[in-house]
Formats: C-alpha cells, structure tokens, sequence
C-alpha cells in the first residue's frame, strides 16, 4: 500500500476538478495513477501515453496535468533528450532555465535543443503528497540510477519494436558510483570495438579502442576522474579479460556507465535517430493555451531564443475596421472587438492552439500541428458566419492567414512570442486575404492532412510576392463553395 497524504489528495483534487469540466471518470483515472501507481509510473509521467493507456483525450489529458501541476500535486518538468540514445541529459524546473545545447556523452554527439526535437515535458507527483524512491535518486540502486531514472524505456531502433534500452544492456560491461576520494575496480569482459565510459549525470565520458589479439591474463585500465573529465592512461586495449580501475579524485560523487560498441556500430557514419512514442514536446506546450494561462510567468531566458523546428502561425485581421469605429464609436465598436477576441480564443483553444497576442484589432494564433490551424482557421470562419447570422448588423468580416516553418521563442514585453522569417511570412500571406478568406502558405497547405480539410471548398492557388522572399510565392486563398 502506497502512503498518500490524503488531506492533501483531497483539497487539492477538489481545486483540480472545480477548474474546469472533464470526461466522466477521467478524475477517477488520474486519482487511481495517484493512489495505485507504482513509483516508475509516477515518474517523468508522458500525459499523452497516460491519455492513450486510458482512452482520454490527448487535449484533455494534457490540460489535466497542468492544472495538477498549478496545484501543487505534480511537478513540471523540461527533459532534455538524446534523440540516439533515449538518454535523458538534464532536467529543467523551469523554462527560462533550459540551455540551448546539448551533449550526450555516451553517443558522442551535441547540437541546439529544439523545443519539439529534444525537450519532452513529463510530470512527476510531487514529493510532499507521495515520496517516491526517484525523489532521492542518491538513494537508487546503481542499476535503477542508470536504467530508470536517466534513460527512456520508449526508445526504439529506427523502424524497428527493438527497444534501444535493450540493446544498451546487452552491450553494458559494469556501472558503478565512483565515491569521492577512493578507486573502484569493475571486473570486465572486452570484445573488439571500442570503450565507452560515461557518466550519466554529468555526460563527463571517454573512449577507448579495443582491438588486437586477445588477452589470456586481466588487462589494467586506470582512469582518473576529477569530477568534471575522465583521463584513461591508455588509448587501447586488447580483447579480453580486464580490470578497469577509476580513481575519483574529485570531491562528489561520480558514476560510470562501461558500454562496449561492436564495430558494425562504429562503422555508421551517421548516428540515426530513435523512434520514440508520441509525447508532449515543448513546442507542443507552448501553443496551448492552458499552459500559457497556468504558467504565466514561465519565460525564454531574455538572452537566447530556443529553436522550434516547426510551428504553425495564424493571423487574423478586420476588414474595414477604422469604418466600424466611425460608425459605432469607439465604445461600442470596442465592446464588439472583445466579442469577437473571445469568439476567436475560443476556438483555437479548442484547435489545440494559443492566442500569442493582439496587434489592435488582429490576433496573431499558434499551433503546434499545420492540420490544427487549418482546422481552426475554417471554424473560426464559420463561427464568425453564425455570429453575424444571430446579431445581425455590423458584422464581424475576418481576413486570416497561416504559414508553418522553423521559428524561434522568446520572451518579448513579458510574453512569449516568436521570432524569425516565418513569422513575418505568415503576416504578409494574411495580408493577401480579402474579405472572408483564408490564405495558406505552400509549406501549409502541403502540410500532412491540410489538404484533406480542404475538401468541399474552393481553393485557389496564386502567385504572389511576399516582401523578404525571393521571387513570386504560390499561395493558395480558401473560400466556401
């Protein structure tokens, strides 16, 4: 039986519950993960492998978790990972904290962390309403330290059910915690290939051959370890048995991870990717708008941006809106601009989608996925028709447009927002729509399921210049049938 403090189960669930409307029984779920789950499962929890195991929505399951984040009963983290290894690099609390490089050790690669390649945003329940044994990862087995707490159990070979994990052990030698000031032997057993030894915690790693004839008596490896770098005192060493000795000079405790590659591993020339099961990136949770109403105050460090590989941008914009204000006033044509903000942040919202801010009377939208705000922008169109339909005059006439591309998150006049080409892309195609259309993009509307949304619709493509881009840009301007 697992120890909750249930007072604080109990108020805590209730703040959660009372936040908002949720699926019959997804509460109960997320109680019964709580109360039964085993600590591994409590751990680095993925909101949409828990909305998969128990038939709830990706949306919801991810909205459930933030709001049991803003109440205290999980904690939110920024996981930085190796997409070779499946090694988790570095955890992060907060957003404004995550670096915008990596390096992992035992693949012997580094690069720039993109928000939807590298960081995966997990939960872990909070140490004050269940102590796990992963809270205190001092106190894990060395085995639990290396293979649960710091690598990805998801992790597959390209196109392939073999999980890397498994194939990680298979070519495993030792592991160890390295105690300050003192040398710890591993007894090994080498193939030909090559050594590497790392320590997961730090990415502090070294490299040698195996190679030659094999050794009939134990070979010698000394290591040095300061706490910040091994030193191997040899480059090579023969197949065999051997004794590998690390001597941690430093004032911390290390660990070492001994793996031995075959040498049709070190023959490829590039490191592939793992594939992974879906999971919440941070791309994906800037643009929800959830997260950026729960945790305002999360930032990009003001001084770097963090790459985003992909990101879909939607702008909106009134037709003939210094009219409105002439007619109306400037009171009553603002009170119509709110209806219509409201309108517009609703169903984004419910497009899995972010209002990023207000330019006077337009709204600039992101998303995570093209097919998302393709989606989005054609409600938004037809939610707008009804509005109009209902209220009668003056009408509500949008102009929208949306173009995905790579793009960089900052934090700008405390809010995050993004920068770059694709941006400013995404502005101009807007500016090309005329009253009650959408225009798309070439990138978007080759995007994965756009065209698919399209059907039923008039679709148009054009020519058109886009100030910053070279030559005329295909466009393609969506009207109802």
């Amino acid at each position: 039986m697992h120890h909750v403090q249930e007072r604080l189960l109990e108020s805590k669930m209730i703040e959660v519950e009372q936040a908002r409307s949720w699926s019959p029984r997804v509460i109960s779920k997320f109680e019964s993960l709580i109360r039964g789950g085993d600590d591994l499962s409590l751990y680095r929890v993925n909101p949409l492998g828990f909305a998969r195991d128990r038939a709830i929505s990706e949306a919801e399951s991810i909205d459930l978790f933030l709001h049991a984040a803003r109440s205290g009963l999980f904690d939110m983290s920024w996981d930085v990972v190796c997409p070779q290894s499946g090694m988790v690099l570095d955890s992060f609390g907060a957003l404004r904290t995550l670096k915008t490089h990596y390096v992992c050790g035992l693949c012997d690669v580094s690069g720039d962390t993109d928000l939807d390649d590298f960081i995966e945003v997990t939960f872990t329940v909070s140490p004050q309403l269940r102590r796990l044994q992963f809270h205190d990862l001092e106190q894990l087995s060395v085995e639990d330290f290396h293979w649960k707490a710091r690598f990805l159990a998801d992790g597959r070979l390209p196109g392939q059910p073999t999980r890397f994990l498994d194939v990680l052990r298979g070519l495993a030698r030792g592991m160890s915690f390295l105690p300050p000031g003192s040398t710890t032997a591993l007894r090994v057993e080498f193939a030909p290939g090559a050594l590497s030894g790392v320590n997961v915690q730090t990415q502090a790693s070294f490299a040698v051959n195996v190679t030659g004839d094999t050794a009939a008596l134990p070979t010698r490896l000394s290591v040095k370890y300061d706490g910040r770098r091994f030193l191997p005192l040899a480059s090579a060493v023969p197949p065999g048995p051997a004794v590998v000795e690390v001597e941690n000079c430093s004032a911390t405790r290390g660990s070492l991870l001994l793996i031995n590659w075959p040498p049709e591993i070190l023959a490829q020339t590039v490191k592939p990717a793992l594939d992974f099961d879906p999971y919440l990136s941070g791309g994906m949770l800037l643009a929800r708008q959830t997260f950026r109403r729960l945790f305002r105050s999360e930032r990009v460090d003001e001084k770097e941006g963090l790459g985003i590989r992909q990101v879909t941008l939607l702008f909106t914009d009134l037709k003939g809106s210094t009219a409105m204000y002439e007619r109306l006033g400037d009171l009553n044509a603002y009170a119509l601009v709110r209806e219509h903000f409201a309108l517009l942040g609703s169903t984004v919202q419910q497009h899995s989608g972010a209002i990023v801010k207000t330019i006077g009377d337009a709204v600039m939208a992101v998303f995570s996925r093209p097919a998302d705000a393709v989606s989005a922008a054609l409600h938004i169109l037809a939610d707008i028709e009804r509005y109009n339909a209902e209220h009668g005059d003056p009408s509500i006439i949008l102009k929208i447009g949306a173009h995905c591309g790579p793009s960089i998150a900052v934090t700008l006049n405390e809010n995050l927002d993004y920068f770059g080409q694709t941006v400013n892309v995404a502005a101009r195609v807007q500016a090309l729509a005329g009253a009650g259309e959408i225009c798309l993009s070439e990138a978007l509307y080759s995007a994965p399921g756009v065209s698919q949304l399209l059907a039923g619709h008039d679709v148009v493509a054009f020519d058109a210049p886009l100030r910053g881009v070279e030559g005329a840009a295909c466009v393609y301007r969506v009207t109802d049938t």
